[in-house]
């Protein structure tokens, strides 16, 4: 496995620097792992040159769909649409492409509000990834389990965000990929929190915050520092989350990101 592959999507999400990318996908791949870490100018210097190659389909997609999950990891869910909308008119008839913007646009609309729309596009890359079989990129079935806990969770259905928060720890840890088995575990322990279920939550996202540190996720630690700043952290004290929380987002800029909202 290539050191860009172990760092997008295998145990080695926190290795950075990596080498320069010599192929459109290793521009690809060192854009995923750079934004995991929240290195998001490095991550989009490599997708504006991946453009710049002439590269179309499929890769092409995967890389417009990568910049618009970096502007909703942001806060900006409207202008990730355009991106995942042009990932979709590129895609082809290429089944992981097609799924993987149709759950971003998934997302999208989850994040401005429009529900029925977001289960509508949920519902549509299912039946894609059907089709696909055996072809699907399976990082693709942990995706859909992350949009479907957070729909659940924001139409007020916790049992079903919790089950669908698990699938994708289950998904996630046969993938070997520890950002994708990190970020479902944040993604389960708001799925808890949703149901009233204080305790277990905290005890998931306390083990979510430390790998993600010991990761160099910044962009996880922020998102579940901020559920801990909320619910109460058994390992930290609120101080001490409240620090890991603001120098995560500070970071953030630091490497590039702009906030859309905090």
């Amino acid at each position: 496995m290539s050191v860009f592959v172990e760092a997008a999507f295998g145990e080695q999400s926190g290795r950075w620097p990596l080498p320069a990318a010599k192929t459109p996908r290793e521009l690809w791949l060192r854009a995923v792992a750079a934004g995991g870490q929240g290195r998001y100018g490095a991550a989009l210097t490599d997708l504006d040159t991946l453009e710049r190659t002439g590269t179309r389909g499929a890769l092409w997609s995967l890389g417009r769909s990568t910049r618009a999950s970096f502007l909703r990891q942001l806060g900006g869910h409207r202008a990730a649409r355009g991106w995942d909308g042009r990932a979709w008119a590129c895609a082809g008839s290429d089944v992981t492409a097609g799924a993987d913007a149709l759950v971003g646009l998934a997302a999208d609309a989850l994040g401005m509000g429009r529900f029925p729309l977001s289960a509508q596009l949920l519902r549509r890359a299912n039946e894609l990834m059907g089709a696909g079989g055996d072809s699907v990129d399976p990082r693709l079935p942990v995706r859909l389990a992350w949009v479907s806990a957070e729909l659940a969770m924001f139409t007020g259905d916790g049992p079903a965000a919790v089950t669908h928060a698990e699938r994708a720890v289950d998904l996630a840890s046969e993938l070997g990929s520890a950002r994708h088995d990190t970020k479902s575990r944040v993604v389960l322990a708001a799925a808890l929190c949703s149901t009233g279920n204080i305790e277990a939550s905290r005890t998931v996202a306390d083990s979510a915050l430390a790998a993600a540190e010991g990761l160099g996720l910044v962009p996880l630690s922020w998102a579940v520092a901020c559920l801990l700043a909320d619910i109460g952290s058994a390992a930290l004290s609120p101080s001490q989350i409240v620090a890991v929380r603001d120098a995560s987002a500070d970071a953030v800029v630091r490497r590039g990101g702009t906030w859309t909202a905090r």
